[in-house]
């Protein structure tokens, strides 16, 4: 009644390809791995051109500090800034920069204004048919019966009579 004989011998070799097949899984769930590096050094820097590039589409006041330097990729870099836009409260301006490799010479990809989690959004749309309700539509009648009630016809406007023979 041994109990290690009973117990399958088990080898590193038979165990290395469980580890491997768990970090793999690891690496497909979320992010690629490429995208989690540290951003460029050099792009993650030109933080100024990104501003220059943004105050190209809007006004310099229009843009509030920099938020941050996101590596999107290898040699891409987005940096975010806070707007200043009346009416888009918790938005963000964004600028995507790249360059070549072992070159200096930052290159703009996209430009635009990102919403955020505190972001103001507008309400879903709802299509016509379902935004008007059954209460909506009986005060509307209510609202029109008065008003035509208190217009008064053309005749009793003028005083003028119509003949009997001449009516339709």
């Amino acid at each position: 009644m041994n109990t290690e004989a009973e117990q399958p011998d088990t080898t590193a070799a038979e165990q290395a390809p469980a580890a491997v097949a768990k970090t793999e899984a690891k690496r497909r769930a979320g992010v690629p791995v490429w995208r989690t590096g540290k951003p460029d050094a050099f792009l993650a820097a030109a933080v100024a051109e990104a501003r220059t590039a943004i105050e190209g589409i809007t006004a310099p006041s229009d843009i509030g500090a920099h938020l941050a330097a996101k590596s999107e990729g290898d040699r891409l870099v987005t940096h975010l800034f806070e707007s200043m836009l009346p009416g888009y409260h918790g938005w963000h301006w964004y600028a995507v920069l790249t360059r070549n490799s072992r070159s200096k010479v930052v290159t703009v990809s996209e430009l635009g204004l990102l919403p955020s989690e505190d972001s103001t959004l507008s309400p879903e749309w709802v299509p016509w048919a379902e935004r008007v309700r059954p209460e909506d539509a009986r005060a509307a009648e209510e609202d029109e019966s008065p008003a035509a009630e208190a217009v008064p016809s053309h005749e009793e406007a003028t005083g003028a009579t119509v003949p009997a023979g001449e009516a339709d």
